[in-house]
């Protein structure tokens, strides 16, 4: 397959199962296919309309989705400049080695730069996934060994938001 054959867009709303469809798709790749609990409405609810969260890029050939990418807007202090954040990158089998994924950083980043004046690009890649760390190694991504991601959810992020 040659990315010719490839449309590249911005998801609207009609995408919602598409997108929760792909969302599945890499959670089960990653391992994380049991925690995985995003719904199509959750996706509408969160994605779009005023306030949306979160913006996608839909890959397709015809009616065949073959990669996602979704993200958002972020803004660091220390650089003193808004970036973006890609949430989720997924590419489907048939399409991992005709250069989709990178077509995919390349047209998040350049719709960040355009749309909110990104000057970054941060992601987070699961430890076990050694083929995704090469692939954004290449790319020119490097992990800042004073920085770690760390995470609170559930009832530990529900005593914090509350005071207890």
């Amino acid at each position: 397959m040659a990315l010719d054959d490839i449309e590249i867009r911005l998801a609207t709303e009609r995408d919602c199962a598409a997108i929760q469809g792909m969302l599945a798709r890499l959670a089960a790749d990653t391992g994380d296919g049991e925690r995985f609990d995003c719904s199509i409405d959750d996706i509408r609810e969160h994605g779009f309309g005023d306030g949306a969260l979160f913006e996608s890029l839909i890959a397709s050939r015809g009616d065949e989705n073959l990669g996602l990418a979704l993200f958002f807007p972020l803004f660091s202090t220390t650089r003193g400049q808004p970036g973006v954040y890609l949430q989720d990158l997924w590419v489907s089998p048939v399409c991992r080695d005709v250069g989709l994924g990178s077509h995919l950083l390349r047209r998040v980043a350049g719709h960040a730069a355009a749309g909110w004046r990104a000057g970054y690009l941060e992601l987070m890649v699961h430890g076990h996934n050694r083929a995704a760390d090469r692939f954004y190694r290449r790319h020119g991504f490097v992990e800042y060994e004073h920085d770690r991601h760390l995470s609170i959810d559930g009832a530990a992020f529900d005593a914090l938001g509350t005071g207890g």
